[in-house]
């Protein structure tokens, strides 16, 4: 049984804690490293494509200042983020500091927050990749075939899992591959509507100030807010970078610096790259425009033929390249969280031990690939259109588990705050104002999806989004007063002494 600790000494005063030691690969990672992390995490090709659309069909022109506005609280968190992790720089994250902050119970469901949020979006990257696999393949009909779809979205799944259940070496050089596709791809198709604009695209529309007018936004001020909570999802997975924490070098701070920069990059890949979208395409509903329904499922799709002509599959590999990169960053975070639970008597201390020669979450990694490929495959032959639901009510899970960060960051810190006005910013008011909008972007993302026309499915009268949301949340309640129970468990919430699973056990 392994109780070697290192402690983390926080930055400007803030408290030094001891994390144990759990057999991880310690230094691997530098800062490059954990940025690139960060934005493979978010698939922002697939994410911009996907959504795009959407965002355009509520908020019109001002989409360019929605993807700003849905910034604000996203920065605030990973403001919140960096510093619990200059303190407590345990791959546990939301897990660990929600404990730290508010106790167990806390703990317990921001842990399952993180891990659902992981597993259902699982189920979306595999049902995608599936798809855009087969588009590749001669007239694309392959792309229709549930039943080779699904396999081929379980066999991505598997694969990702192996790679990183084979270490994180292995995992950063096969992401380092798909980021460089994912982005050169995007760089291509970017500046064929830069030569295009500029060599006086017919139907464009030129670029207008009033795009990021508040003024003009707030004129409707509930598109605002749902336009803003679909840019909550497309900035999502930034985090992956403080999970692999205990594996970068410096932990107490690279990680940190990485989510903050990391997520700067990401607006200024998502701001620029729309407005040029929109400045070729325009908000119209006929044709390649963004506001046409036909193409609000993948506006990049959409125009790739007419950007790119017989090279237009480009954007199509860009895509495919981009959900691999998350499926495999997913795991990487929900792995290393239930690790942390398991090491902290959370869960079974089988959760909690690291495979001696990979130095990877080797049974928590196989648990959430196994996890995952389940909910697909069943979602898929159950209900399609409750597959898609349950996807929609990811926003819950996230602004759940960030907002809960929020809050743990501001009360773990609070005797810390009139230190300085560094901490009082960082570590009190910027993640506080960002819990409380995510809490309310919790509850108005909830109302939204009450109404069966939401979303594909309806539940004795209430949209499926919002029962697949529920029950999935609720489930964590119930698996939290099981553990509570448990005899390998019961220790974790009554404070008594509990095993700490052992870095040197086969996994």
């Amino acid at each position: 049984m392994s109780t070697d600790t290192t402690t983390a000494g926080g930055q400007g005063g803030a408290p030094g804690t001891l994390v144990p030691a759990k057999g991880l690969r310690a230094g691997i990672l530098d800062l490059g490293d954990s940025v690139m992390l960060g934005l493979a995490s978010t698939a922002p090709v697939y994410s911009l494509a996907a959504t795009l659309g959407l965002i355009v069909a509520v908020n019109g022109n001002y989409t360019p200042l929605i993807l700003l506005i849905g910034f604000i609280p996203v920065l605030f968190i990973a403001y919140a983020f960096r510093e619990l992790n200059s303190a407590i720089p345990d791959c546990g994250t939301t897990f660990t500091w929600s404990r730290r902050a508010f106790g167990p119970w806390a703990g317990w469901l921001g842990g399952w927050g993180v891990a659902l949020a992981g597993i259902v979006v699982l189920a979306n990257l595999a049902q995608v990749a599936g798809q855009y696999l087969w588009l590749l393949v001669g007239d694309g009909a392959l792309a229709e075939n549930k039943i080779l779809v699904t396999a081929t979205g379980v066999l991505f799944i598997a694969v990702m899992t192996l790679v990183n259940y084979r270490g994180i070496r292995l995992g950063e050089h096969v992401q380092r591959v798909l980021t460089y596709v994912q982005y050169i791809a995007l760089g291509i198709f970017a500046l064929a509507i830069v030569v295009r604009i500029v060599g006086g695209a017919p139907e464009g529309q030129a670029f207008d100030l009033e795009w990021f007018n508040p003024a003009g936004a707030f004129a409707d001020p509930g598109a605002v807010v749902h336009g803003a909570l679909l840019a909550l999802f497309i900035y999502w997975g930034w985090d992956t970078c403080l999970a692999v924490n205990e594996e970068t070098e410096n932990p107490s701070v690279t990680p940190g610096r990485g989510a903050v920069i990391s997520a700067f990059v990401l607006v200024a890949i998502y701001v620029s790259v729309a407005l040029l979208v929109m400045m070729y395409a325009t908000v119209g509903s006929e044709g390649i425009g963004l506001g046409n329904e036909a193409n609000q499922d993948d506006v990049f799709v959409a125009m790739k033929d007419v950007v790119l002509g017989p090279w237009g599959w480009l954007i199509v590999v860009a895509v495919l390249a981009s959900v691999l990169s998350s499926t495999q960053t997913t795991i990487l975070p929900t792995a290393r969280g239930t690790l942390s639970m398991g090491v902290h008597g959370a869960l079974p201390a089988r959760f909690g031990r690291v495979h001696p020669r990979n130095q990877t979450p080797g049974f928590s990694t196989q648990v959430m690939g196994a996890a995952a490929i389940a909910y697909y495959v069943a979602m898929s032959f159950i209900s399609e259109n409750l597959l898609s639901d349950s996807i929609s009510s990811i926003s819950l899970f996230i602004a759940f588990y960030y907002a809960l960060t929020g809050f743990a960051c501001f009360w773990y810190f609070r005797g810390t705050l009139r230190e300085s006005a560094r901490n009082l910013w960082f570590r009190g008011i910027l993640p506080l104002v960002g819990a409380l909008l995510l809490t309310g972007a919790f509850f108005v993302s909830a109302v939204q999806m009450w109404d069966p026309a939401y979303g594909d499915t309806e539940i004795f009268g209430v949209g499926g989004a919002f029962i697949s949301g529920v029950v999935l949340l609720a489930l964590g309640v119930v698996l939290a007063v099981v553990c509570r129970f448990l005899p390998s468990t019961r220790g974790y919430f009554t404070g008594k002494p509990t095993a700490v699973a052992s870095a040197a056990t086969t996994a």
